[in-house]
C-alpha cells in the first residue's frame, strides 16, 4: 500500500460527523480540518476528536492551502454550489447525495473536473452497502447469469424534517434507488419516463408545485437491452423506511427484504418450485478495506441512539457503506484513478431523478439524458 497521505476537510457535521474517525484511521488520509456554521457544535466535535483547524466559514476553508480535498455533507440545496466553489479553489471533492439540484450545476461540475483534472465523487451509500456488494460479487462471478431486469425503491417518511424537505418531489432525491440499478452493471441511463401517482397533503404542494405521493420511473440503459424501474415516496405513504434493490438474472435473482433487518431472498433457476427461493444473510465486506477501518462497517461514530443522525438511524447504518466510501475516494486520490461514481457517472445518476420528475409533470413523456453525462462524450 502507498504511503502517500491526502489532507481532507469535512464540511457539515450532522451526518458528516460519522466520517470523522474513519478518515482519522485511514492509512492514507489526514483529517486536517472540519467546518460547521454553528460554532458551539463545531467546538464540541473538534474538541472530542482533537482536530485543530476549525472553520465556520466555508469560503475561508477553501483558502487553506494545506487542504487537498473536501468531503461535503451539507443540506441538499448547497451541494452543487459548494462543489463548484471547491473545484474552482483547486480542491478535490467528495459530496453526499445528490450531486446537485439542477442540470446546470451538474454540467458545471463535470466541466470543471475536465478542465482542472480534479477528482469528484458522489458519495452514494447504496452502491457500497454490504447487500449491494454481495449482489455485485454474484454478478462478477457469473452466478446471476445474464441480467434481465433491475428494480429499486427508496421509501421514507419525511414529515418533521426541516427546511427544504416539505413537499420535495420524490425523484429530486432518487440516487439511493437510481444508483444501484445503474451501478451494478456500470451502466448509463439513456432516457427516462416517469409517472406520478397519488396526491400529498394540500399544504405540502405549493413548496415545489409538485402533487405526487409516489413517482415511478422506467430507465432505458444506454447501449444495452436492459432497462430498470425505480420508485420513490416521501410523504403520505404508509411504509417503513426502505432502500431496496432487486436484480433478476437468467441463473439467479436477488431481492432485498420487504422488512428491515430480514435476510435477502435468492431465487435459483430450474429448481423444484418450493426450493427456488432461499433466505441468505448478506456477508459483510470489511475484507475489502484496510484493516485500520474495517470495524467501521458494523458501527457508527455514536453508539447511543440519541446521538445517531436521523439519516443513519432510518437507513440502518447505510449497510456498512461509510468506510467503503472513504476508501474509494482516498484510494482514487492516492492512485490518481477515477472513483465510482466519478463526475460524469454522478451526473447521469442525479439527472435521472431531475428529468424523471419533469417527465411526470409532462404525463410520462420520454426525456433523454444529456451528453455531458456520458463517459464517451
Amino acid at each position: 500500500m502507498s504511503s502517500k497521505k491526502v489532507n481532507i476537510a469535512i464540511v457539515g457535521l450532522g451526518f458528516g460527523a460519522e466520517f470523522i474517525p474513519i478518515y482519522q484511521k485511514h492509512p492514507n488520509a489526514n483529517l486536517v480540518a472540519i467546518s460547521q456554521r454553528n460554532p458551539d457544535k463545531l467546538k464540541e466535535l473538534a474538541d472530542a476528536f482533537k482536530i485543530k483547524k476549525r472553520y465556520t466559514s466555508y469560503d475561508d476553508l477553501l483558502q487553506d492551502p494545506e487542504i487537498d480535498a473536501v468531503h461535503i455533507n451539507t443540506p441538499i440545496p448547497d451541494h452543487g454550489i459548494q462543489s463548484i466553489k471547491a473545484l474552482k479553489a483547486g480542491k478535490h471533492v467528495a459530496c453526499t447525495v445528490p450531486m446537485a439540484t439542477t442540470m446546470e450545476e451538474c454540467e458545471e461540475i463535470v466541466r470543471l473536473t475536465q478542465e482542472t483534472g480534479l477528482t469528484y465523487m458522489m458519495m452514494e451509500t447504496v452502491v457500497y452497502a454490504r447487500e449491494f456488494l454481495y449482489m455485485k460479487e454474484l454478478f462478477e462471478k457469473g452466478q446471476l447469469g445474464k441480467v434481465q431486469f433491475l428494480k429499486a425503491s427508496h421509501q421514507q417518511d419525511m414529515d418533521g424534517w426541516p427546511n427544504y424537505w416539505p413537499g420535495l418531489p420524490p425523484m429530486h432525491y432518487a440516487t439511493h434507488c437510481v444508483g444501484p440499478v445503474l451501478g451494478l452493471l456500470r451502466s448509463e441511463a439513456e432516457y427516462v419516463s416517469c409517472f406520478g401517482s397519488g396526491t400529498i397533503r394540500e399544504e405540502l404542494i405549493p413548496h415545489y408545485n409538485s402533487p405526487y405521493a409516489v413517482e415511478t420511473t422506467h430507465i432505458k440503459f444506454r447501449n444495452s437491452d436492459v432497462s430498470a424501474q425505480v420508485y420513490r415516496s416521501l410523504f403520505d405513504v404508509a411504509r417503513q423506511y426502505r432502500e431496496s434493490f432487486e436484480v433478476y438474472g437468467s441463473k439467479k435473482s436477488v431481492e432485498w427484504p420487504l422488512i428491515e433487518g430480514k435476510p435477502l431472498v435468492v431465487h435459483t433457476a430450474k429448481k423444484p418450485e418450493p426450493e427456488i427461493p432461499e433466505e441468505v444473510e448478506s456477508p459483510d465486506f470489511a475484507k475489502l478495506l484496510p484493516k485500520e477501518i474495517q470495524h467501521f462497517t458494523t458501527q457508527g461514530v455514536y453508539d447511543s441512539e440519541g446521538h445517531q443522525h436521523l439519516s443513519f438511524t432510518q437507513g440502518a447504518g447505510h449497510g456498512g457503506s461509510h468506510p467503503h466510501l472513504v476508501h474509494e475516494f482516498v484510494n482514487a486520490l492516492v492512485q490518481n484513478k477515477a472513483p465510482y461514481p466519478n463526475a460524469k457517472q454522478s451526473a447521469n445518476i442525479t439527472c435521472v431523478g431531475i428529468l424523471a420528475h419533469e417527465s411526470a409533470l409532462k404525463g410520462g413523456e420520454i426525456i433523454k439524458l444529456p451528453e455531458f453525462t456520458f463517459l464517451d462524450k
